[in-house]
């Protein structure tokens, strides 16, 4: 039941009290604010997951790779990849960190800035719009009521007029109506016809009045709005530019650093030669090792006494290397290839090849590693001290005590464990059964 005032421009104009959209958007850009910090947290979760997750599964597979038959140049190609990921959680966790520390930070400050609480409850802002909205049509929404209320005198006005004019009507074909009454009934025609006329001249009046004061009334209400308008320019301003610095956080084809990984790993891949590995093979484990013929050897009463002078279980020395070949017995390579593996000194036919367990990571298990850490072993003393030379030997005291948990090998070698629950490798012949 409210009156239209042409084409207005602004919803609050049309009626009273229809300013109050304009008004909640104040707590709408408020809450808003919270949404925007709420994702970008959620975000800052996932990116910290995933980081974790590349470097636990880099952890793993380097631990596989290093302890897998893969040696040379090859592996160090495939363990670039591992450093990738290591490198890429670091991206990732810096993102998460930009994303908490800046963004949010910036959100959560500039809300602090653009909303004021009151101890009422709502905002301040929110409040003063209202108050702005409700003075600007206070004296629009009086004449407005005033007018109503002259609409309807006339229009009861009217149906009086109406209602008298239909019972003169009547009285005029009944017989039974004195001309006395007829007389009354006419003059409450007339009274009804003059009622209903100052009745619609008081209704235009008003109205004249109402359209009088609306250019004001619009204008006024304009003011207020476009105050609103202002905070809210400056709400979708500020969101833009946030939004424009969460993509330059998010996006790491911008980051030089980002580039850089995969330039190195690259180049990480493309260094690695196969002639090179094959070479290495050959000089360890094929034809070009050299081999310490038996030699006729005269008895020497020390030698029982004095431990070996190298890494050999019968005391020879290496044959020097001009290539710096791995000598003899001696396992320092640039590969794992014989870390966790007793290998027989002869191929046979019926090996079985190494697979890996149905699960889809190939388990937790390295399906490379032998079963040596079951607990089942010798337990031997140590006739000499000795010290490890590779990060896979063991050092002990003489007189130390140890589980031999493997035989010795073609070269001399045998795995043992300490008390100390540490695995590794031992000249078998440093060592006597207890």
């Amino acid at each position: 039941g409210h009156l239209s005032v042409g084409v207005c421009l602004l919803a609050p104009e049309v009626s009273v009290g229809n300013y109050k959209r304009a008004v909640k958007r104040f707590d709408d850009g408020h809450r808003l604010c919270n949404d925007l910090m709420g994702c970008l947290q959620e975000r800052a979760k996932i990116e910290k997951a995933y980081g974790d997750q590349l470097t636990a599964w880099s952890k793993r597979w380097r631990q596989l790779i290093e302890k897998g038959p893969q040696y040379g140049t090859v592996e160090r190609a495939w363990l670039g990849v591992m450093t990738e990921a290591e490198k890429v959680s670091e991206l990732h966790q810096d993102v998460k960190n930009n994303l908490l520390n800046e963004d949010v930070e910036k959100v959560k400050n500039w809300q602090k800035e653009a909303y004021h609480k009151q101890m009422i409850g709502g905002f301040k802002e929110a409040k003063e719009a209202e108050e702005g909205f409700k003075k600007a049509q206070k004296p629009w929404a009086k004449k407005l009521k005033e007018m109503e209320a002259a609409k309807k005198t006339y229009h009861m006005a009217c149906k009086e007029e109406k209602l008298a004019a239909a019972r003169e009507a009547n009285g005029k074909t009944e017989a039974s109506v004195t001309p006395d009454q007829q007389k009354k009934l006419h003059e409450k025609v007339d009274k009804c016809k003059q009622d209903a006329q100052k009745a619609k001249e008081k209704y235009e009046k008003s109205l004249d009045e109402l359209n009088k004061c609306t250019p004001q009334y619009m204008e006024c209400m304009e003011q207020v709005f476009d105050q609103c308008q202002q905070h809210e320019v400056r709400r979708l301003t500020f969101l833009k530019e946030a939004l424009l610095d969460i993509k330059r956080h998010l996006n790491l084809t911008e980051n030089q650093s980002y580039a850089t990984i995969y330039r190195e790993l690259e180049r990480t891949i493309l260094s690695a030669n196969t002639q090179e590995d094959l070479k290495w093979f050959s000089n360890n484990h094929g034809p070009g090792m050299p081999m310490n013929w038996p030699a006729f050897e005269e008895y020497n009463p020390d030698q029982a006494a004095a431990p070996p002078k190298k890494k050999r279980p019968d005391g020879a020395p290496p044959t020097p290397s001009t290539d710096h070949v791995a000598p003899p017995g001696d396992r320092s390579s640039v590969s794992s290839y014989d870390k966790n593996q007793a290998y027989s000194a002869e191929w046979s036919d019926d090996e079985q090849p190494t697979t890996f367990s149905g699960n889809e990571n190939g388990g937790n298990r390295n399906s490379f590693e032998d079963d040596s850490s079951t607990g089942k072993g010798v337990r031997v003393r140590a006739l000499y001290d000795y010290e490890g030379q590779e990060q896979d030997e063991l050092t002990f005291k003489a007189g130390d005590e140890l589980i031999k948990i493997e035989d010795e090998d073609e070269q001399g070698w045998c795995r043992g464990r300490l008390d100390s629950g540490q695995e590794g490798l031992y000249p078998a012949n440093y060592v006597e059964p207890i």
